[in-house]
This record gives structure tokens, sequence and C-alpha cells, in this order.
């Protein structure tokens, strides 16, 4: 029974905490929203993060990553702008004799955003003309600087250490492994990620265990046929209608080659050819990405693009070169990882917020962490048509529902203790 209040004490004080820090949580998320950046150039993003870890007396390192080439000549102090934080807990037992943390636990944010041009009409809307948080990375900033705030005022209760990471680059899929690299999951036990999304209701989080987001991969077709004089399509091989062909080609393989149980989705994004209407087109490329849930099924509709390519092109006297950039494996939640983040919903904010969400097959470099230790990905729904916030990830309408961000910042903190427990 001790136990069990002791918990319940907890809790109501990581409410208490984070309801004290609530207004700066949403005043942190309105500033990123007006000054987002992309991937690769988060400059000034992490230096407001770094400003305030040097506020709350949080030591932390910049991790080195790629340079972008305006700002390396421009900056040349410029070094990253990834960075990992430490919270050395001070609770008894929390060391060994050695001096490491007994366990060791880490929370994981990303900053980029993306390059889409805003059109919500907010008063805090995007000043950097062309780039926009459309996908509320500034909002898992914000939140994940509130648990720290208040992780940090707990150290007496923390059994270990809690490494935050607050990473670059997740939408070009390069960030995490960046930060790997960095020595990020050097020594850690689990690692916790979240997502606020516009499909989950407003109010709940959806942990469920398994399967949550897709394997995503890119690949691009490039289709050499013969240019010829427009009214002589018989002297040449239209590299257009070639490329024509492989697109309608490939939806096949979804609706007929793979099962209505097995989630894929293969979409052209891009189709390029030809240099004037009246010439056929000598030579056209095509670039799309896969989705897939599973890595069998991953393996199987790479082969089959590659073969729908090579057969359609043969048959209609064209040459074809296929090339893959694999992207990242799917996001997958570990069963403990996932259950213990459920329970810190329900302590917090009790069991009416825990929500259920099917997944999705939009890809996540978070994946790329739990390759290596067990971790859990948590969906933070923002749905609320009352106030707009119904719109898709990566619209240039996009919005949240804010009330969420505290709640996010106290499942953070909740999920940290419980792992330290």
């Amino acid at each position: 029974m001790l136990k069990k209040l002791e918990g319940e004490v907890l809790s109501e004080l990581i409410r208490e905490l984070v309801s004290d820090i609530e207004g700066d949580i949403v005043s942190w998320r309105r500033h990123l929203h007006e000054h987002p950046e992309l991937s690769t150039h988060e400059v000034e993003t992490s230096a407001f993060v770094r400003s305030k870890l040097d506020e709350w007396g949080i030591s932390h390192r910049i991790v080195e990553g790629p340079r972008p080439a305006e700002l390396a000549a421009g900056r040349p102090e410029f070094i990253g702008t990834g960075i990992i934080a430490t919270i050395r807990g001070e609770a008894a037992g929390a060391y060994d004799d050695e001096g490491n943390p007994v366990r060791r636990i880490a929370l994981r944010a990303d900053m980029d955003a993306l390059p889409v041009t805003e059109q919500t009409g907010l008063d805090y809307a995007s000043r950097n003309e062309g780039v926009m948080h459309a996908c509320g990375h500034d909002c898992h900033i914000a939140m994940m600087l509130g648990a720290v705030c208040v992780l940090n005022q707990l150290r007496s209760s923390l059994r270990g250490e809690v490494r935050v990471l607050f990473q670059p680059s997740e939408e070009n899929s390069l960030g995490a492994r960046d930060m790997i690299a960095a020595g990020a999951l050097d020594g850690v036990d689990a690692i916790y990620g979240a997502h606020i999304w516009s499909e989950v209701e407003g109010g709940t989080f959806s942990c469920e265990a398994g399967p949550r987001m897709a394997y995503s991969d890119w690949f691009r077709i490039d289709i050499e046929g013969v240019s010829a004089h427009g009214s002589m399509p018989h002297k040449g091989v239209d590299a257009i209608v070639v490329a024509a062909e492989i697109v309608n080609s490939l939806q096949v393989l979804v609706s007929r080659r793979t099962s209505p149980f097995e989630p894929a989705a293969i979409t052209v994004g891009e189709i390029h050819g030809g240099t004037a209407r009246n010439i056929i087109a000598g030579s056209a490329y095509l670039t799309g990405t896969l989705r897939t849930w599973h890595e069998g099924m991953r393996d199987s509709m790479i082969e089959g693009i590659e073969r729908v390519a090579d057969k359609v092109s043969h048959a209609l006297g064209a040459d074809v070169t296929f090339s893959l950039e694999p992207g990242n494996p799917g996001v997958v939640n570990d069963a403990a990882c996932a259950e213990a983040a459920r329970k810190a919903v329900v302590e917090v904010l009790g069991e009416q917020a825990v929500g259920s969400y099917e997944g999705t097959l939009a890809g996540e470099d978070f994946a790329e962490y739990q390759q290596l230790v067990p971790g859990v990905f948590v969906f933070v729904g923002t749905h609320n048509s009352a106030i707009g916030a119904d719109h898709p990830q990566h619209s240039c309408y996009y919005q949240v529902d804010e009330a969420m961000l505290a709640k996010g910042s106290m499942v953070a903190v909740q999920w940290a203790c419980d792992m330290l427990a």
C-alpha cells in the first residue's frame, strides 16, 4: 500500500509541476513555430534549446552533424545542431560503486521543419517564408523542454540517469543515425519518443505494442528510349509512354499481388520527361516511395517494382535503370515499454486518456533507435475539429490542440520516473 501511495504522490507532483509551466510550454512552442528551420539547418532552434538547458543547469553537448555549404561558409563556428543532455538522478542506489547509473533511459524529440508555405493565418505563423512546422516538431521540442524542466526538479527521486536527445534531421531520415553514431544510445536501457498526431482524438494517447509506423524506402526509375519527331512516332521509343505504363503497372503490385490484409503503398511522386511538345521523349525518369508494414513484404515489393520496370520497358523497346535509396525500418513498439507508457498515461491523466490507433504507413527515423534498444513511440492525439486542428500532417493548414502539450510532458516524465523506479 505504501508503494502505491508513493506512486500516487509522485503522479500528483508531476501534474502540479507541469501545470505550473504549462504557459511556458505553449509559449516555447509558439516561438519555435514562428521560427522553423529545415533539416540540417536547425541552428537557432538548437541554440534556443541549449539556452533553456543552460538556464536550468543541465549538462549537455552538441552533436556534430552534416554541414550545409551555405552554413559552413557563413557560420564557421557551426558544427552541428543535435543535442544530448543528461539529468543525473540523486536517489539512493542511483549509481554503482564505479559511478555508473544502475539504469539509463532516453527521451527523444525531433526539431526540424518542412519546406511548406504556411497558410493557417495564426498570429504566430512562420516568419521563415516557405518553411513551416507542418508536422508538429515544434510541439515535440516544447513538450520535451517541459519534461526536462520537471525531471530536473525531480532529480532526488530518480534512481538512475535520463538522457535527453534533441534530434535534427528527422524529415530527411538521417538525424537518428547521426545521433547514434555520436553515442546517443551508449549504455541506454530503453527509449521513449512521442509524436503529436492529427488522426488521434485530442486528449488521448496511443501506446500500443507492435508495428506502429512503416518501413519507408525511396526509388528512382530511369528510362532510355529513342527521340523522334512528333509526327513520326514509329521512328522512336517514347520514354514518356513507357513511364506512364510503368506507373499503371506498379499499382497492380498492391491491388493484385499483395494480400488485402497486408498494408503496403507505392506512390510515384515525380515523373519527368521530354524537351519539347513536338518531340518524342528520348528519356524520362520517375521517383517514388514504398511503404510496407513488415520486412518480408518490403523485400518482396522492392523486387516487384524492379521486375515491373524491367519487363514493361523491355516490352516497349526501352532500357531502364532501377535504383533504391533505403529508408528507415518500421517503428515497432516493445511490449514492456509500451505497457509502461500506457500505465504512465493512466497514472497522470486517467484511463479515459488511453486512446487507440491502428498505426500509419508514414515513416519515422525513431525506428533506428529501436533497432538497438527497446523503446516505445507514442501518438499524442491533437485532433480537435472545433479549433481547426483536423488537417493532416504536412498540410499548409496544419494546426494542433495546444491543450495536449502539457499532457505530453506529464506522460514523458511519468514514463521516465517509472522506468527508473
